[in-house]
């Protein structure tokens, strides 16, 4: 059977289908899918690829207030890392993020959301990292499980098992603490404070507080490694631990 040849340029501007006859007599349509049809499955594998990361591997946080200056500052977007403590052990120095739900309730560094919208708008960035979340917060640690952390010495230092520490990393101005306290850490459980020791709802807050201001060590989300937001302030989060004497 003859076919008149049809005119390429005119079938691709027009957006004609091609069709194809085959040995049977069925009439078939070919040629390349629309590539909107694959936009839900493209969406839907991002998806899934980003909670596996998120739940398995790394997560991004936005931090909320100053409780922290002047390593991390308020608007910082920070990675956390998930397999740090998967892989190895928490260590005093360690800047962590911690769910404070059983521990740190009350104590929120932000300003709950309101509405139903405002809500679901909250949930979704904190998701990703680029809003505030209302239960997760970030702090060091400075007491590990069984470690007796009290404040202070004659020097106005902290002293962890007896011996004062140096805390480089406390904000420039702030007093180790000015609340004493003379803890033995539980098993199983963190004393945690800010560096803006005196901007930090931190372990000191909680004394009176069912597990007397420690955080539970399975409520750790993980090690906070990196600041990627701003460009400006990019780079590595100093976890090193305190010197001590």
């Amino acid at each position: 059977m003859d076919v008149a040849p049809q005119d390429a340029a005119g079938e691709a501007a027009s957006g004609a289908a091609r069709h194809e006859t085959t040995a049977d007599g069925v009439r078939q349509q070919t040629g390349h899918r629309p590539w909107w049809r694959d936009l839900p499955m493209l969406v839907a594998a991002a998806l899934v690829l980003t909670l596996v990361v998120r739940t398995f591997l790394v997560q991004a946080f936005y931090i909320p207030s100053g409780s922290m200056e002047p390593t991390l500052q308020i608007g910082d977007r920070v990675l956390v890392s998930k397999l740090s403590y998967r892989l190895g052990d928490i260590h005093r120095g360690d800047v962590i993020v911690f769910d404070g739900r059983d521990s740190f309730a009350g104590s929120q560094e932000v300003a709950p959301a309101h509405g139903l919208l405002g809500r679901a708008a909250r949930q979704v960035g904190a998701f990703f990292g680029v809003s505030p979340s209302e239960k997760d917060f970030t702090k060091r640690v400075i007491g590990l499980p069984g470690d007796h952390v009290e404040c202070c010495d004659a020097a106005g230092r902290l002293k962890v098992n007896d011996r004062p520490v140096d805390e480089p990393y406390v904000n420039p101005g702030d007093a180790p603490s000015t609340t004493p306290f003379d803890v033995v850490v539980p098993a199983g459980r963190l004393w945690v404070m800010g560096d803006h020791r005196s901007d930090s709802a931190d372990s000191r807050a909680h004394l009176g507080d069912p597990g007397g201001g420690t955080v539970p060590v399975d409520r750790v989300i993980g090690k906070v490694f990196v600041r990627f937001w701003p460009l400006s302030r990019i780079g590595g989060v100093d976890g090193a631990p305190a010197a001590r004497h």
